[in-house]
C-alpha cells in the first residue's frame, strides 16, 4: 500500500490511448462510468495550458455500499477514481487511490476488510491492464 494512498503506474501508451483503454476496461467489467473530467479542456476554456489530464469516476453500488454501511464518511472517496495524465517528458501515467489505504483512512472495521481488499485487487488489476504492465 502506498504510504500516501496514491498508487501510480507508468503507461506504455499515450494519454489519449490510455484513457480509451481505461474506459473500455471499465465497461468490459460491467462497471458504470459516472463522470469523465478532461482537466486540460477545462484549462483551455479559461486560457490556460495543461498537458492531457483526465479523471474518470467509476464503480458500482454493489462494491462500494458495504464500505459506506460501515462508515459513511468513505463516501467522500467513493466511487473509485482513476487519473490519467501526461508528464513534462510526454510519458503517460495511471493513478488511483488505493482502497486499502481508503479503508484505513476511514477506520473501516474488520467485517468490511474483504470488500476493501477485493476493490484494491480489482483496481490494481484494472490499472495494470490499462497501462500495459
Amino acid at each position: 500500500m502506498p504510504t500516501d494512498g496514491l498508487a501510480t503506474l507508468p503507461s506504455a501508451y499515450s494519454a489519449d490511448d490510455t484513457i480509451r483503454r481505461l474506459e473500455a476496461a471499465i465497461e468490459a467489467r460491467g462497471l458504470a462510468i459516472f463522470a469523465k473530467i478532461d482537466h486540460a479542456a477545462g484549462a483551455a476554456e479559461v486560457g490556460l495550458a495543461l498537458r492531457p489530464t483526465f479523471l474518470v469516476i467509476f464503480g458500482n453500488a454493489r462494491a462500494g455500499t458495504p464500505l459506506m454501511q460501515d462508515n459513511q464518511e468513505i463516501g467522500i472517496d467513493l466511487p473509485l477514481k482513476a487519473l490519467i495524465w501526461q508528464d513534462a517528458a510526454g510519458k503517460a501515467w495511471v493513478g488511483y487511490n488505493d482502497p486499502a489505504w481508503l479503508a484505513a483512512r476511514h477506520r473501516l472495521g474488520s467485517e468490511t476488510a474483504p470488500a476493501a481488499e477485493a476493490l484494491a485487487h480489482g483496481i490494481a488489476a484494472l490499472a495494470k491492464e490499462v497501462a500495459g504492465c
